[in-house]
C-alpha cells in the first residue's frame, strides 16, 4: 500500500462521508418502517391464545377419539399457538347423542362425531353420515360432499331446514361396516326378525324392515347392554373400535359385510357465532385441518384395522363370517322402501337423494368400468382368497 493509499484509508475524504451517513439513515429508516408495519399488521396477535372446548362423541379408549385428537393436534400445530382446541371424551360435558345441542347452546364450542346421530331431528342428517349404498365408497361420498353439491345441501339443512347455529365439515372416510356381533351366525334375513339390535341413523329404519327391534345408543353403552342381555346383536364400526370397546368379551361371532352402513364419514361441528368470531385465517385452519386429518385418519386406519382384526382372531377367539348374499340382497330391497318412504314424506330428503344418485351414476360407473379387479391380483401374489380367514355360510 502506498503512502497516499494509507492516508486515504485513515482519513475518509468528503466523497466517502455522505455514503456512510446515507447507509446509516437507511438502516434507521428501515428499522422504523418494520416496527410500524408490525404494529399495524391486521388481526395478528402472537401473544394471545383462543381456547375452544371441543368434545368427541367417543369414549376415550376408542380409536375414534384418537382420530379426534389427531384433528385437534393438527389445528393446534397449524395455528402456531394462536388457537387451541381442548379435547374432551364423550360424557365429559354431555353424552354422545347430546353433543349437537351442547354446541348450539354454547356449552361446548365444537365437537367430533357423525351426523347420523342427529337423525332424530331430521332424517336427512343420516344422508350426510351414512348414505344409501349407491355403489360408492366413502372417498367418493366425500367427493360428492366437496364437489358434487353436498356441502351446499348440508349447509341448507343446518341453516334453513333445521335452523341450528352450527358450522360443520365432513371428514374421515370409513370402510364398509360389518353387520355386527351376534350370539350365533346370521344365516338368512328371517334370523333378524324380533332381534334386539343396535345401530344408528337410517340403518335403524332399514333394520326395522327386517322386523328387528332397534335401539339407538352411543358407543360406550353397547357392550354393557349386550353383557346384560339387553341386546341380541349390535354393530359399531371397525376392528379397532370394536376390539377396544370390548365386543370380543361379550360375543365371538362377527358378521362381516353389510349394506346397512356401506360407507360413512365423521362430522366436525362448531358453534357458528364462535366460529365466525375468529379471524379468517383461523377459520381456514379449522376447515382445512379437517381435510388433512381426513387423509391421515384413513392412512392410520389401514395400518391399525387389519392388525386388530388379526389380534381378535388369534388372541381373543373371534370367528368372522361373511354375511350371506341373501341378506345383502334383502338389504338393498329394504333400502328401496326406506328411500321411497322418506322421499315421499320430505322434499329436502328427496333432493339430497337425487343429488347423490346423479353423482353416483356417473362417478361409480367410472370406477367400476376402469378399475382392475383386486381379488385376482391378491390371489395371484398371496396364494389365497382375501376372505380365507372367514366362514361362508
Amino acid at each position: 500500500m502506498t503512502e497516499q493509499q494509507t492516508d486515504n484509508a485513515a482519513r475518509p475524504d468528503d466523497a466517502q462521508q455522505p455514503a456512510t451517513e446515507s447507509r446509516r439513515r437507511f438502516l434507521i429508516g428501515s428499522a422504523a418502517a418494520v416496527g410500524a408495519a408490525a404494529a399495524g399488521f391486521p388481526m395478528i396477535s402472537r401473544a394471545e391464545t383462543t381456547t375452544l372446548r371441543f368434545q368427541s362423541t367417543w369414549p376415550s379408549q376408542d380409536i375414534f377419539h384418537e382420530f379426534a385428537s389427531d384433528y385437534t393436534r393438527i389445528v393446534n400445530e397449524m395455528s402456531g399457538g394462536r388457537l387451541r382446541l381442548s379435547l374432551l371424551p364423550a360424557g365429559a360435558v354431555v353424552g354422545a347423542l347430546q353433543l349437537q345441542d351442547a354446541v348450539i347452546a354454547g356449552a361446548l364450542d365444537g365437537g367430533h362425531g357423525v351426523s347420523a346421530y342427529w337423525y332424530g331431528k331430521h332424517k336427512a342428517f343420516s344422508l350426510f353420515g351414512t348414505p344409501p349404498p349407491f355403489g360408492w365408497d366413502a372417498h367418493q361420498f366425500l367427493a360428492w360432499q366437496k364437489y358434487g353439491g353436498g356441502q351446499e345441501l348440508y349447509n341448507e339443512l343446518l341453516h334453513d331446514i333445521v335452523k341450528v347455529d352450527l358450522v360443520g365439515f365432513l371428514t374421515g372416510p370409513m370402510p364398509t361396516q360389518a353387520l355386527g356381533w351376534f350370539k350365533e351366525p346370521i344365516r338368512e334375513p328371517g334370523d333378524l326378525r324380533g332381534m334386539r339390535y343396535r345401530t344408528v341413523g337410517l340403518a335403524a329404519d332399514l333394520m326395522r324392515e327386517f322386523g328387528a327391534a332397534v335401539t339407538i345408543m352411543g358407543g360406550a353403552d353397547i357392550v354393557p347392554a349386550m353383557d346384560r342381555g339387553l341386546l341380541d346383536g349390535a354393530e359399531f364400526n371397525n376392528p379397532s373400535s370394536d376390539r377396544l370397546l370390548g365386543f370380543p368379551d361379550v360375543s365371538k361371532v362377527w358378521m362381516l359385510r353389510s349394506y346397512h352402513q356401506d360407507c360413512e364419514c365423521f362430522e366436525i361441528i362448531f358453534n357458528r357465532r364462535k366460529f365466525q368470531g375468529l379471524p379468517e385465517e383461523l377459520q381456514a385452519i379449522l376447515k382445512y385441518a379437517s381435510e388433512a386429518a381426513s387423509s391421515d385418519m384413513y392412512w392410520k386406519a389401514m395400518r391399525r384395522y387389519p392388525e386388530d382384526l388379526r389380534k381378535m382372531r388369534e388372541e381373543e377367539g373371534v370367528q368372522t363370517y361373511i354375511t350371506p348374499d341373501s341378506i345383502l340382497q334383502a338389504q338393498l330391497e329394504a333400502w328401496d322402501k326406506v328411500i321411497e318412504q322418506e322421499s315421499a314424506r320430505d322434499e329436502f330428503f328427496k333432493r339430497v337423494i337425487e343429488s347423490q344418485r346423479a353423482f353416483c351414476e356417473e362417478t361409480v360407473a367410472f370406477h367400476l368400468e376402469g378399475d382392475a379387479p383386486k381379488e385376482p391380483a391378491y390371489e395371484h401374489f398371496f396364494g389365497r382368497a382375501p376372505d380365507a380367514e372367514s366362514i361362508r355360510l
